[in-house]
């Protein structure tokens, strides 16, 4: 058994005793089966812990569910049902061939919480993840929706125009995705000190790295191409739910100035919570403080 399969297995354990009836046959059956169908028939596989007001994470960039799995462990034995799926591509989802652009896989996240028969969801996204939950939004909007919490989110728009002088050249973007395509593991080791902090152990280094690594390169190159050049700026207005941003002011993915404080001053009401020394791998290297952030603001 490997280090992935312990620890799954053990908040699958340490859970299991709080998992009551399910509100409905179909939510029963979607909780017994690990995957729920796209539109397009992708399998989208999920983990579904604890009973009460449901939370749903989308995952970062090149990550799986499992990187939630420290919230998830918290969250699940404090009164919330906690959702971790899979994006297309990543973990134990398939991996289709397309569908990586902004629209379908927002579309994923609307499956995962139709499927699930959802109603006042927090939604919960990292990196990646947090523009998924943006689009979700601007496309589907919030009628399901209670909360939002954007956790380090690329996003709105990291691409440098005239209008969007936040953003970097394209080149840059593009000199990164040559790197993917050249040596993906010696990006992921020359990035590794930036993600995490010094006391990071080198446990939980590997172990993300792992998840990082099991992505096939195809999928990390699509989906950082529909990351880099979805504009969710038009996106931002018609979120008009309780929404908690959380930013790292060492986050080298995704520098404050040009995401986090661009999605404060677009979200209507927002509210900014900035990390001292975070950087984006702040879900594991800031676990307790952001685990009692998103817990407070779940309550409020």
């Amino acid at each position: 058994m490997n280090r992935r399969d312990i620890l799954t297995s053990g908040l699958a354990a340490g859970t299991a005793a709080a998992v009551g009836a399910p509100r409905s046959a179909a939510a029963a059956t979607a909780r017994k089966a690990p995957t729920i169908r796209a539109k397009d028939g992708t399998r989208l596989f999920h983990r579904d812990w604890g009973e009460g007001r449901p939370v749903v994470f989308a995952a970062s960039w090149a990550l799986s569910g499992e990187m939630w799995a420290y919230q998830v462990a918290h969250l699940s034995e404090r009164g919330f049902r906690c959702i971790a799926f899979d994006r297309r591509g990543h973990g134990r989802s398939d991996v289709p061939g397309r569908g990586y652009d902004m629209d379908t896989l927002a579309d994923d996240l609307a499956a995962v919480i139709d499927t699930l028969g959802l109603k006042d969801a927090i939604l919960v996204g990292h990196s990646m993840g947090g523009a998924e939950v943006i689009r979700y939004l601007g496309r589907h909007g919030t009628a399901r929706v209670a909360k939002v919490a954007l956790v380090a989110a690329v996003a709105p728009y990291v691409i440098q125009t005239p209008d969007n002088p936040f953003g970097a050249p394209m080149a840059f973007h593009e000199a990164t995705l040559r790197q993917y395509a050249a040596d993906f593991p010696k990006w992921a080791t020359d990035n590794q000190a930036a993600f995490f902090t010094p006391e990071t152990s080198p446990a939980m280094k590997a172990w993300l790295t792992d998840q990082l690594l099991a992505t096939p390169v195809p999928v990390a190159v699509a989906a950082f191409r529909a990351l880099i050049g979805k504009d969710l700026r038009p996106d931002l207005p018609r979120i008009d739910r309780p929404t908690l941003i959380v930013h790292g002011d060492r986050d080298a993915s995704a520098p404050l100035a040009a995401t986090g404080q661009r999605l404060a001053a677009g979200v209507p009401g927002a509210r900014l919570e900035v990390y001292a020394g975070a950087p984006h791998g702040l879900f594991v290297t800031h676990m307790d403080r952001l685990n009692a952030d998103l817990e407070t603001f779940f309550r409020a």
